[in-house]
C-alpha cells in the first residue's frame, strides 16, 4: 500500500497513490491504487450531489477524507446554508470515521463555534492553511490539524507540532517534493525527518481506524 506524500490536491498524480486527489461527488471516478477525498465545497453547493448517493461514495474503500467541506463568506452561497451543508458532512465523517478537510475563508468564529457544538472525535483539516501563527495557535487550542500548500506565514509553519503537521499541493504547479524541502528549510529540520513525520500523520489519520 502506497502512503500518499500530498494529502490535498485537484489533480491525478502520476504515480496512482502518492496524493489524495479531492473530488466533487458529481466528478469521483477512482483510479486503480488512487485515493481521493469528496466534499461538497460551498463553492458548489448548489451543483452537488446532497442525496443518499453521496454518502455512498464516502463509503468507497479508496476514498480516505470527507471534503473538502467548508465556510467561506466570498461566495454568494448564503452562510446559513453553507453551515448546514459544512455540519452535514461533518456528521457523516464522524458516522464512517474518516477525517474532515476543511475550506474556510472569513469565517473562523462560525467554524469554531461549530466545532465547539459538534465535539468531534474525528480530526479536523484546515487545508491550504495562510494565516499568521497566532490564528494557527487558536486553531491548535482546539484540535484542529493544519495543512500547508505553496504559500504561508513561515512563523505559523514553524510553530505547529509535528504530529498536526500536513503537506499539501492544492492547485499548485510546484512539485511536493520541492514543497518538502521548502518546508524542512523553514522548521530547520532534515528533509527525510519530515519526510517521516507526514508519513506517520498521515498512516495514523487517514489510515488507522
Amino acid at each position: 500500500m502506497k502512503i500518499p506524500v500530498d494529502i490535498h490536491t485537484h489533480r491525478q498524480p502520476q504515480v496512482p497513490g502518492e496524493a489524495i486527489v479531492n473530488c466533487f461527488p458529481e466528478t469521483f471516478v477512482p483510479q486503480a491504487g488512487g485515493w481521493y477525498s469528496v466534499g461538497i465545497h460551498p463553492w458548489r453547493i448548489t451543483l452537488s450531489d446532497v442525496t443518499a448517493h453521496f454518502e455512498e461514495l464516502l463509503h468507497h474503500p479508496q476514498v480516505l477524507a470527507v471534503g473538502e467541506a467548508g465556510l467561506d463568506k466570498l461566495v454568494e452561497a448564503p452562510l446559513p446554508l453553507q453551515i448546514k451543508i459544512f455540519e452535514f458532512q461533518a456528521r457523516l465523517a464522524e458516522e464512517i470515521d474518516k477525517p474532515l478537510v476543511i475550506h474556510l475563508v472569513k469565517a473562523v468564529d462560525e467554524l469554531l463555534k461549530l466545532r465547539r457544538r459538534l465535539h468531534p472525535m474525528k480530526p479536523w483539516i484546515i487545508h491550504g492553511f495562510r494565516g499568521k501563527a497566532a490564528l494557527a495557535e487558536e486553531y491548535l487550542r482546539h484540535g484542529f490539524y493544519l495543512s500547508f500548500g505553496e504559500r504561508y506565514q513561515e512563523e505559523a509553519l514553524r510553530i505547529v507540532p509535528p504530529e498536526r503537521l500536513f503537506i499539501e499541493t492544492d492547485e499548485s504547479t510546484m512539485p511536493v517534493g520541492r514543497l518538502y524541502e521548502r518546508a524542512a528549510e523553514v522548521r530547520e529540520i532534515p528533509l527525510e525527518e519530515l519526510r517521516e513525520t507526514i508519513r506517520r500523520n498521515v498512516d495514523e489519520i487517514f489510515f488507522r481506524r
